[in-house]
């Protein structure tokens, strides 16, 4: 069997490739050390990070809550504003409608242009008449 055996080189020099190579093993060895410590001292800390994360999320569902909360008031009061508005604006809309009515019946009165219950009336009369000459007519 053959032997194989390592050789150090004691004679590299700094190279950007070299130093790349030695930072990155500081890091792993940094991430190694990190996960032995924690393995031995973490549990305890760990408890320690979730009790405050809990105490945060707690607090953030409080103020997302009341700020929902307080939006859905805020809305309440828009629509019920909206709805007064909406009411005045009709009654509004019903005056000037029967403003503009009243206006144009007016002037088409004084143009000589009979109006809707002008009409009517000279058909109601006019039917009365036909009546009475049917009447007349059948007794002739």
């Amino acid at each position: 069997m053959a032997k194989v055996t390592l050789k150090k080189k004691t004679d590299v020099q700094p190279t950007p490739v070299n130093e790349v190579k030695s930072y990155a093993r500081k890091i792993w060895l940094a991430g190694l050390g990190a996960y032995a410590k924690v393995g031995q001292e973490g549990s305890e800390y760990v408890q320690e990070l979730i009790k405050a994360g809990q105490s945060v999320e707690k607090k953030g569902k409080k103020v997302v809550t009341e700020q929902l909360e307080a939006a859905n008031t805020q809305i309440d009061n828009v629509k019920g504003d909206v709805v007064s508005l909406k009411d005045r604006v009709e009654v509004q809309l019903d005056k000037v409608e029967k403003a503009f009515d009243t206006r144009v019946a007016s002037a088409l009165n004084r143009v000589g242009i009979a109006s809707k219950h002008d009409v009517e009336t000279l058909s109601a009369k006019l039917d009365e008449l036909t009546a009475l000459l049917e009447r007349v007519a059948r007794k002739h």
